[in-house]
């Protein structure tokens, strides 16, 4: 006789594809903007939902809160939250037209007296913040923060009165880097892959390849991460690989990597999957609640990366 009172447990699910694990991974996890933008990546969705769900962190000041970035919780506008909106934008083909021009309103506001990004404004205080971002009275002007902002922009054609100066501090901040850490590097990239000057691009980008390879900014063996340190101020374990920096076969970082390191890395991606069907986020864990909304996000951005260098998915 059947038991009543509960339901049956659903039949595990066999082994599939990485897609298909990613997929059930995010409409089990996922914030409503990481789903869409997953059904617009993968399962032919419409942009405009993903420019709806969007529209919940953008604030009246042309800036974005409300923890899209998920290591700066509250509602104020923040540099970094903007720049993942830009990123979001670029992603669906809508990075530009009023959005955007309200979007570079706010940057101009923000900016420093070199006309650059602060990572974080001190407006935050009192909200819950990751340690590793630090509020300061009076940020500096930061690569991190400005790099992959200006090449959004110039990746998509805008032209605002923000981005003259803007760009010149990307440029003097990359020709002064005798020495980084990965997420600046990748920042820097974030800029040199699509800033117009192409020559000025790939002699900075040369110079910084050598510069990563020099100092093992880079793990180039994922079976002897024990030879590659980590920079200061990252977490336990928290590596960058080949294709953290060159997240695509035209990105000029590409050209620092041989073959053989770059298929290494990639087959290191591919089996990062966890069971769940989702990858998980390397730097530190501080609160539940920004680890489970980062993970979506890095699960797709990992299948973006494998799907670019032709790699199946699903």
């Amino acid at each position: 006789m059947a038991e009543t009172g509960a339901s049956p447990l659903p039949p595990a699910l066999p082994a599939h594809s990485p897609l298909f694990r990613a997929e059930r991974f995010v409409w089990l996890t996922a914030r409503v903007l990481e789903q869409r933008l997953f059904a617009y990546h993968f399962l032919n969705g419409d942009p405009d939902p993903v420019e709806t769900a969007l529209d919940a962190y953008r604030n009246e000041d042309g800036g974005y809160g409300y923890a899209l970035e998920p290591d700066l919780r509250g509602p104020v506008s923040q540099p970094l939250h903007t720049g993942h909106a830009l990123r979001v934008l670029d992603a669906i083909g809508r990075c530009g037209g009023q959005r955007v021009e309200r979007v570079c309103r706010y940057l101009t506001a923000v900016s420093t007296a070199d006309g650059a990004l602060p990572t974080v404004r001190p407006g935050r205080r009192g909200y819950p913040a990751a340690p590793f971002v630090p509020v300061v009275d009076d940020p500096p002007s930061e690569l991190l923060a400005t790099g992959p902002v200006v090449g959004l922009l110039h990746r998509n054609e805008v032209w605002h009165a923000w981005l003259f100066r803007a760009t010149d501090f990307c440029w003097q901040a990359i020709e002064d880097l005798e020495k980084s850490h990965p997420c600046e590097i990748e920042a820097a990239v974030a800029f040199l892959d699509t800033v117009p000057d192409r020559s000025r691009a790939e002699a900075a980008a040369d110079r910084l390849g050598r510069l990563v390879r020099e100092h093992r900014l880079a793990a180039l063996d994922p079976e002897r991460l024990d030879a590659y340190p980590v920079a200061p101020g990252y977490a336990p374990g928290e590596h960058h690989f080949p294709y953290d920096f060159a997240k695509s076969p035209d990105s000029l970082a590409r050209a620092w990597f041989t073959d053989e390191e770059m298929a290494r890395s990639l087959d290191f991606l591919t089996a990062g999957q966890e069971p769940d069907g989702g990858w998980p986020v390397r730097r530190a864990q501080w609160a539940p609640a920004a680890a489970l909304e980062a993970r979506p996000r890095v699960t797709i951005e990992a299948l973006l990366t494998l799907r670019a260098y032709g790699r199946f998915v699903g």
